[in-house]
C-alpha cells in the first residue's frame, strides 16, 4: 500500500517573492510579517510542512525565523534549511533541539552544503565537511556522547540537555546532483531532494541513488522541489506564467541568478540546460515550464496547468517513487491559496515522518 505524499509549501525568506519576476515589490520583501503570513496561509490551507530557505547574502535567517513562528503553529511541520558550513555543529544541534521542543517534535531539517561566508572550499572537501556535520548532529540529537575525530572537527562532549533522545530525530532532507553530493545523501540523509527535470532524468537519478544507499545498507525517501502555477483552465495558467515574466529585463534576471551562493553548482547548471532544451514557450515537457529560471537560481521550473493536469503530473512523479513535494509559486501567499483550493484536497497526503516514530 502506497504511503500518503508529504505536501509542503515554501516561505520566501531569501528575497524571492514577486508579482512580476525581477521587479522588486517592497510589500513582498522578506520580513517577519510577510514570511509569517505565507507560513500561516500554508497552515490554514492544510499543507503538511513548509520549507524555510536559507541564503547568507539574501533575506532573513531561517533558524531565527523558525523560532518566531514555531509557537504559532498548531499542526504543520517546519522544514528549516541550515547552511551547515556557517554553523558550529554542537551549537547548531542545540538550536535544532530547541526548535523541535517548540514544535512538539515537528521539526524537519534541510541540510545545505555551504561554504563559510567569505571563504570557499572545493566540492570534495566541502561535502566531506558536510558529512561530518550531519554525523555530529545525528549523534548529539540522539542524546549520545560525541567522540568525533575527523578532518574538520575534533570533538569530545556530551549532548546539550535540551535534546530529545527518546523520540524520533528531526529527519534530514538533502539535495545535490554531483557525485560528492550523492555520496553524502546516500550515507547520511533521510530524504534526497531533487529539483525539476525531465521524467527520464528523474528516473535515472532515483535508480542511481537507490543503488548508492543500498551499498551503505540504507533506504532513502525521495522529494521534489518545484514551482507551480495552477488555474481553472490550462489557458489561464499559461497566461499567468506569461504575465509573471512580462516585465523581466533579462540583464536583471542574470544579476538575480548570480547573487545566489549556489549559482555555479551542478544542479543550477542542469536547470540552465533545461531552459536551452525547452520549446519557444519555455516548456521542456508536458506542463513543465522553465521560464522561472530566467530570474532565479536553484529550482528553475514550474508545473503549469489546470488542476487535473497538475494532479496528473504529481501522480507521474509519485509512480517514480517521489513522495515528498515542496511547492511554491508567485506571489507565494496567493499561489499557496490557489494550490490549497484546487489541488491539495484531491491528494492523499500527510507528514512523511510521524513524530511518534522512533528511529
Amino acid at each position: 500500500m502506497r504511503h500518503p505524499a508529504e505536501i509542503s509549501w515554501f516561505s520566501a525568506l531569501c528575497d524571492d517573492d514577486y508579482e512580476f519576476m525581477g521587479v522588486p515589490d517592497p510589500a513582498l520583501a522578506s520580513s517577519l510579517d510577510h514570511c509569517r503570513d505565507i507560513v500561516m496561509r500554508a497552515e490554514e490551507g492544510g499543507f503538511d510542512n513548509i520549507l524555510l530557505p536559507s541564503g547568507y547574502a539574501l533575506g532573513i535567517d531561517s533558524v531565527a525565523f523558525a523560532g518566531a513562528v514555531a509557537p504559532l503553529l498548531k499542526r504543520m511541520q517546519l522544514l528549516v534549511a541550515v547552511r551547515c558550513g556557517e554553523m558550529w555543529p554542537p551549537q547548531l544541534a542545540r538550536q535544532l533541539a530547541t526548535l523541535d521542543h517548540m514544535l512538539h517534535g515537528r521539526l524537519t531539517v534541510n541540510i545545505i552544503s555551504s561554504d563559510l561566508p567569505g571563504e570557499a572550499l572545493d566540492s570534495a572537501p566541502r561535502y566531506a565537511r558536510t558529512l561530518e556535520v550531519m554525523e555530529i548532529l545525528r549523534t548529539l540529537l540522539s542524546g549520545h556522547h560525541l567522540s568525533h575525530k575527523g578532518e574538520f572537527y575534533n570533538l569530545e562532549l556530551d549532548p546539550p540537555r535540551i535534546v530529545r533522545p527518546h523520540d524520533r530525530l528531526p529527519p534530514f532532507y538533502f539535495g545535490g546532483l554531483s557525485d560528492h553530493a550523492r555520496d553524502v545523501a546516500a550515507k547520511a540523509a533521510d530524504v534526497f531532494l531533487m529539483w525539476p527535470d525531465r521524467i527520464e532524468n528523474i528516473r535515472t537519478v532515483l535508480d542511481d541513488m537507490r543503488k548508492r544507499a543500498t551499498s551503505h545498507g540504507r533506504l532513502l525517501r525521495f522529494g521534489y522541489r518545484v514551482h507551480v502555477i495552477v488555474r481553472e483552465t490550462e489557458a489561464e495558467a499559461r497566461a499567468a506564467a506569461r504575465r509573471l515574466m512580462s516585465k523581466l529585463d533579462d540583464t536583471v534576471g542574470e544579476e538575480i541568478r548570480k547573487k545566489s551562493l549556489d549559482a555555479t553548482s551542478f544542479g543550477v547548471r542542469r536547470q540552465a540546460e533545461m531552459r536551452d532544451e525547452a520549446d519557444d514557450e519555455g516548456f521542456v515537457e508536458d506542463n513543465l515550464w522553465t521560464g522561472i529560471g530566467r530570474a532565479r537560481s536553484g529550482c528553475g521550473a514550474a508545473i503549469v496547468g489546470d488542476p487535473d493536469q497538475v494532479l496528473k503530473k504529481i501522480e507521474i512523479y509519485r509512480s517514480l517513487g517521489l513522495d515528498a513535494f515542496i511547492f511554491s509559486g508567485y506571489p507565494h501567499a496567493d499561489e499557496c491559496d490557489l494550490f490549497a483550493r484546487h489541488v491539495l484536497p484531491k491528494l492523499d497526503h500527510g507528514p512523511l515522518f510521524s513524530r511518534e516514530a522512533a528511529r
